[in-house]
């Protein structure tokens, strides 16, 4: 299987299974000497980690990082950081029915057809979990830029959606709710509808928005390697992410060029920013922000119709432990794979 690395300069390697006995990861390219904060990296584990509230997967994990190498009294030391998770509370036995079966909109489908054998316990390398070591990485790569800040946060469940542009939210509430949606009216919303989702037996899809702050201009490439397309293509890296857009994204494409041209101020900021703080495929210093669209978690308690390896046709109900609604906990994930991208252009 390929396309487990991630990066250029600044890489990502991850490994590992759902139902393996770890998740790990190796990162590759740090400067040495950067002193690392090894409970800010385990708080972002923290914020992603199952269990953590009653709208999401009640799976309990702790999900405490071990280092392995790379890391000495504290700080890096330019060689290859190598870390593990221990996966303590699988449930394999949940999946024994779907040996045989494919779960409709899941992967197991298309993994049969690609390499002819899957992992059928929590689907393997497709599982959300595996994006552990994305946060593990991410938490590393915000330590080497601590200037510039990432702040991600859930802006709809559903058709609920926030109705504030980003400038009048105040992150410091997002983690204040387990939505993590920073305007608290709408987070009691949202909480309110995925509990009865879930009640009902179903899954709910729903937006984050990642806001970037005091980033340098100058980042990115014109070309192939455009800032804004790195982005993109971290983000659609992401389990469950449908969809990716940026600035003023499919708005602009309603718009006129003299609403839309973002005018300059002396000192080379713009009055306006619907590019997003990126043009030409490189960021010009203004806030980057970007919306990300994720569609409702495919495994749902209710009865649908499906086949088997052989084509049959028959019924099956999902079981086991499973988010109602995956945003809330994909936040440090976005956020993370925005470190990362930024780290790759940094270094």
């Amino acid at each position: 299987m390929a396309g487990n690395t991630f990066g250029k300069k600044f890489r990502l390697t991850t490994f590992g299974e759902s139902h393996g006995v770890a998740i790990g990861g190796v990162v590759d390219g740090c400067p040495s000497g950067v002193s690392l904060n090894f409970e800010a990296i385990q708080y972002e584990l923290d914020r992603r980690r199952p269990g953590q509230s009653a709208i999401v997967t009640q799976r309990k994990e702790a999900d405490k990082v071990e280092f392995l190498s790379g890391v000495f009294e504290g700080k890096t030391t330019g060689t290859p950081i190598g870390f593990v998770v221990q996966n303590t509370n699988q449930k394999s036995g949940d999946y024994e029915h779907l040996k045989d079966v494919y779960r409709p909109s899941h992967a197991d489908y298309t993994y049969d057809k690609k390499y002819g054998f899957r992992d059928y316990r929590g689907g393997g390398r497709s599982s959300a979990r595996e994006t552990i070591s994305r946060v593990v990485g991410g938490a590393i790569a915000k330590q080497l830029m601590p200037e510039v800040k990432i702040n991600a946060f859930v802006s709809s469940v559903g058709e609920i959606f926030i109705d504030k542009p980003y400038q009048a939210l105040d992150f410091s509430l997002t983690e204040t709710n387990d939505v993590r949606c920073p305007d608290l009216v709408t987070a009691q919303k949202m909480e309110e509808y995925i509990r009865q989702i879930r009640k009902e037996g179903d899954t709910i899809g729903g937006t984050i928005t990642c806001v970037i702050q005091n980033l340098p201009s100058g980042l990115g490439d014109p070309v192939f390697d455009k800032l804004h397309a790195e982005l993109g293509k971290a983000m659609l890296s992401i389990n469950a992410v449908k969809g990716f857009e940026y600035g003023s994204g499919f708005c602009g494409a309603k718009m006129r060029g003299s609403e839309h041209n973002d005018l300059f101020n002396p000192d080379g900021s713009t009055k306006s920013n619907l590019s997003g703080g990126i043009q030409g495929g490189i960021s010009n210093g203004m806030d980057i922000y970007f919306r990300v669209a994720f569609k409702p978690v495919a495994t749902i308690m209710q009865t649908q119709q499906t086949i088997d390896k052989d084509g049959n046709l028959l019924e099956m109900q999902g079981k086991g432990r499973h988010d109602p609604c995956v945003v809330p906990r994909a936040v440090p994930i976005v956020e993370a794979m925005a470190a990362l991208v930024l780290a790759d252009f940094i270094v």
